[in-house]
């Protein structure tokens, strides 16, 4: 069996899905309620692949909320973190996937570090980020995509802001391996690490983002969007991809100008309608066939019986890992959201 862990997208958010699920005694309740909520399995979830081929597993909703980390209540994410994980343990699911915020809170605060949660000792190869699958899929909506606008790789300049991170890296070396893209740019804040990509591609060109923007025919966005940047949709070239693979997705409503596609980065939908009401919370257009690549990633590992951690650690993503994950992904029956 499966699990996925995931969050809402803010506080008020919750409180409505709270009173549509039917936990009203959440949906009038303040932020410090949220930081003390424990894990709640929400769904029950039933996946037929093309292959005919049926799993089942569990959402565990953490009740992080990203106000959390706005308001410095580090050790309250974290722990949201860490309790889910040990409710999926505790609750038999064989792999779970760290969905939104999970991860990040995962690798950014070392929560590796933390082998026990009460008398569960957890075991982290039943865990994983699901940024391979998310980075694989991102890669295909920019190579397809782009042939929808008649954009051609071959003489396109590609932007990825966030090149640096789990997902950012893997799009660039997929991009750099897979396609014949003309040219990279790289874009993220820190530096040293730029280089270090740079150098591990033997191209591609550092740059600041404002300097960036207005020579990408498709950006990639795979980084939190900082507070107060702003992007002047009126100086992207047109036409111009732009993928948003961050959570939640908000450059769709931020950016609208003709010319300017914005495509929801990372999403997947399944060829067959998937038994769950989840997917309706997170407002998919198809919740019943639409979702995020890294709960797949999870799926994808039960149907084929793969129970580790696939993703795992930072920059650890490879292009045959890749590879593997979307050819399992193809039979049973993903493909990428396009435009």
């Amino acid at each position: 069996m499966f699990g996925l862990i995931g969050h809402l997208t803010s506080l008020e958010h919750a409180q409505s899905v709270a009173r549509e699920l039917g936990y009203p005694e959440y949906a009038d309740q303040g932020l410090d309620f949220w930081c003390s909520a424990p894990p709640q399995i929400v769904d029950t979830i039933t996946v037929t692949s093309l292959t005919g081929q049926k799993i089942e597993g569990k959402y565990v909703e953490s009740c992080f909320l990203p106000e959390m980390l706005a308001t410095r209540r580090i050790k309250a994410a974290t722990r949201k973190v860490i309790n889910a994980m040990a409710h999926a343990q505790k609750h038999g699911l064989n792999i779970t996937a760290l969905g939104g915020f999970s991860s990040i809170i995962f690798e950014n605060f070392n929560l590796n570090q933390i082998q026990q949660v009460r008398n569960i000792k957890l075991e982290f190869e039943r865990f994983t980020t699901g940024n391979t699958h998310t980075a694989y899929i991102i890669c295909r909506q920019v190579e397809q995509a782009a042939k929808q606008l008649g954009i051609e790789l071959s003489k396109a300049t590609v932007a990825v802001c966030g090149a640096t991170g789990d997902i950012g890296s893997a799009v660039c070396r997929w991009l750099d391996a897979r396609t014949d893209v003309a040219e990279l740019l790289l874009i993220a804040r820190n530096q040293e690490r730029l280089f270090d990509l740079q150098a591990e591609l033997g191209r591609g060109k550092v740059m600041e983002l404002d300097e960036a923007l207005p020579l990408a025919d498709i950006v990639v966005w795979v980084a939190s969007m900082p507070k107060g940047v702003e992007i002047d949709p009126s100086a992207l070239k047109q036409p111009c991809l732009l993928i948003d693979g961050g959570y939640p997705k908000n450059l769709g409503t931020k950016i609208q100008h003709p010319g300017v596609h914005v495509l929801n980065g990372g999403i997947v939908e399944h060829s067959l309608d998937i038994d769950w009401r989840i997917m309706q919370i997170v407002s998919m257009d198809a919740p019943a066939r639409q979702l995020f690549a890294c709960f797949a990633e999870s799926m994808l590992l039960e149907f084929e019986k793969w129970h580790t951690n696939f993703s795992w650690g930072r920059n650890q993503i490879t292009v045959d890992k890749m590879d593997q994950i979307g050819d399992a992904s193809v039979k049973h029956g993903f493909r990428p959201l396009l435009l």
